[in-house]
């Protein structure tokens, strides 16, 4: 059982990462519990600084995305929710798969920590969503996962980001760009960098490993293509 001052430093610590990468003092506000009054004083001390503009709103925006931000916020929802069925808190969880997030797509990135924060809140129904609206399924041709409206059945590829990437690949230069062939290491290695990095001292050891977009397969030479 922690104690009061042991739960407000794990706030602040949570308040911080959050304002390192970009936060808005809403978003802080309703992953750490801490008044808006506090986070506006000890994180936004200069009006300058303090990102400002209308908050994003995922349900509205995500289906009249381009195909690229769709694919970027499929890739970060997909390991949001591995590391949260794997029992990981909301908010450690929220920090720990958009920095992985960021490890994966190239900068600058296309889903802001913001876009983020409410991607998860409309998937799991928590911090400013009332209910879900969005799952992640699985691609039946290329067994990637993407997001969904709640409660859809992927009977097709009709609807995958990555399907399309892949077809796409070879004579789009914005997508090329974007999921460039990289060399890639072992995938228990890297799952386990990313749980590291939601709980230092809390590492699982029977969570399979991720297949989240279709650009994972190492070719002889070491380095990632796009599956067939």
């Amino acid at each position: 059982m922690h104690t009061r001052a042991e739960r407000q430093l794990r706030a602040m610590r949570q308040a911080r990462d959050c304002c390192e990468l970009g936060a808005r003092s809403r978003t802080i506000h309703h992953v750490t519990g801490l008044t808006p009054r506090d986070v506006q004083r000890l994180f936004f001390t200069d009006p300058q600084t303090t990102p400002r503009g209308r908050a994003p709103d995922s349900p509205e925006w995500y289906h009249g995305a381009n195909l690229l931000y769709r694919a970027e916020a499929s890739i970060f929802v997909a390991i949001y929710r591995r590391l949260r069925s794997s029992g990981f808190g909301a908010g450690e969880t929220l920090v720990g798969a958009y920095r992985h997030y960021q490890t994966f797509c190239q900068c600058p990135y296309r889903i802001s920590f913001d876009r983020a924060f409410d991607l998860a809140s409309h998937t799991d129904g928590i911090w400013v969503a009332k209910t879900s609206v969005f799952s992640v399924v699985t691609c039946p041709a290329c067994r990637s996962e993407f997001l969904a409206t709640f409660g859809a059945v992927a009977t097709t590829n009709e609807d995958c980001p990555f399907c399309k990437l892949v077809q796409r690949h070879n004579t789009d230069q914005r997508i090329k760009l974007s999921f460039p062939k990289v060399p890639l290491g072992d995938p228990m290695v890297v799952l386990c960098q990313i749980m590291d990095s939601v709980c230092h001292d809390q590492l699982t050891d029977d969570v399979p490993p991720m297949s989240i977009a279709p650009f994972d397969r190492p070719d002889s030479a070491g380095t990632a293509t796009p599956r067939n």
